[in-house]
């Protein structure tokens, strides 16, 4: 069986196609099968999450590129700016993975999220699409091996250290400070 364990910026050849949704593309250890039918398996640094387009390779030199898989999503559409804000916030707020394009939203299939954006007054629809969510502020970059447009390194500043300020950290005007 072949065995994936690297990813690459590039190769001159591609001998095969990983193709596989989402949630298999965040699994670093598992077993999967070619689009040829080879059994492989894939041993990945953990945390990896493979990005439509990567370049895989390991023992012999072999390339395999992945390739979203499309699967059952919703596509979130907002009649203005503010709305779809509103929308990304709330599901934001309830840790959803969430994929953004110009003027839309992409979810995973969740009735309750699609009542709730509804709720907002967002038009929803099923529809089967590659789905790739934005990695998080803090999930390194876009460290797949590719850019996409989004620019390097992180989105947000990671602090070495952060005070955390409380209420009771501040003292009352004219008391002593320890």
């Amino acid at each position: 069986m072949l065995s994936l364990h690297t990813k690459i910026p590039g190769a001159p050849a591609v001998h095969d196609l990983l193709v596989l949704p989402y949630d298999q593309r965040e699994r670093c250890r598992q077993k999967a099968r070619l689009a040829s039918g080879e059994e492989v398996a894939l041993f990945l640094v953990r945390g990896t999450v493979l990005r439509d387009g990567d370049l895989l390779t390991g023992e012999g030199g072999r390339v395999v590129r992945v390739v979203a898989a499309p699967e059952p999503t919703y596509l979130v559409r907002c009649r203005d700016a503010t709305m779809l804000a509103r929308c990304a916030f709330h599901l934001g707020n309830r840790h959803t993975q969430t994929q953004v394009g110009p003027g839309w939203l992409r979810i995973r299939v969740d009735p309750v999220l699609k009542e709730m954006v509804e709720g907002l007054g967002a038009q929803v629809d099923e529809e089967l699409a590659k789905f790739e969510p934005e990695a998080g502020a803090y999930a390194g970059g876009h460290a797949h091996g590719h850019d996409h447009g989004h620019g390097g390194g992180l989105l947000a500043p990671v602090p070495l250290r952060q005070k955390i300020h409380r209420p009771s950290d501040i003292a009352p005007a004219g008391a002593e400070s320890t």
